[in-house]
């Protein structure tokens, strides 16, 4: 069996809760007491070049304000739960890290001719990529944006590129990595490719 489609045995561990608070653990002592942690963690390209190549996963455990890191967690809660269950404990670890690590690669390819000192942190690549998982897993999901709008999870997915993509093209300054959001759902969409040999596109729009 090829070893990249081998699959893990199933468990269940919850592994997003550990995440979870691992990442707000770590928001607290760089809010409360360590200033610094954000930058020894965050992806910044001029600390990469020095040899801190930890940062490309040490990234998504960096956040940068209450909002944003409440804005991951609560995305990470409500989908990363359900893709768990389904996935395994194992396997969505495993997609979550080469997802989001990937997205940060992708992202320091791409920003460090541009801003080599400006430092990309957050989950929200592997985030997305997650989000993509849910709608593939659960296409016929609703998901209530804003607690108002309802939407299937497909829809919820292509909304989000289609803002993304509107967004990276604006080429707003909102500090918003919207091409490593990108590049989540992108590394999410070959993840299903590889692994899985499923094709996220018909399990989205499979009616």
């Amino acid at each position: 069996m090829n070893p990249l489609r081998r699959p893990f045995r199933y468990q269940y561990d919850n592994a997003v809760i550990y995440l979870i608070i691992i990442n707000v653990g770590i928001f607290a002592l760089q809010y409360l007491l360590f200033p610094w942690l954000k930058y020894f963690l965050a992806l910044t390209p001029l600390a990469v070049f020095r040899g801190w190549i930890w940062q490309f996963v040490t990234y998504m455990f960096a956040h940068d304000g209450i909002r944003h890191i409440l804005f991951n967690m609560l995305a990470l809660f409500i989908f990363g739960t359900q893709v768990e269950r389904h996935m395994g404990s194992r396997e969505f670890l495993l997609y979550y890290f080469i997802t989001g690590t990937l997205s940060g690669a992708f992202s320091f390819l791409l920003y460090w001719y541009i801003s080599p000192g400006v430092p990309l942190l957050g989950a929200s690549g592997a985030i997305f990529a997650v989000e993509l998982a849910y709608a593939a897993f659960f296409p016929d999901s609703v998901v209530y944006i804003w607690g108002i709008l309802p939407l299937r999870a497909p829809l919820m997915v292509m909304g989000f590129t289609a803002l993304e993509l509107v967004s990276s093209v604006a080429g707003r300054s909102t500090g918003v990595a919207h091409l490593t959001h990108l590049a989540g759902f992108a590394f999410g969409w070959l993840y299903f490719l590889v692994r899985f040999r499923i094709n996220p596109w018909k399990s989205l729009f499979h009616r």
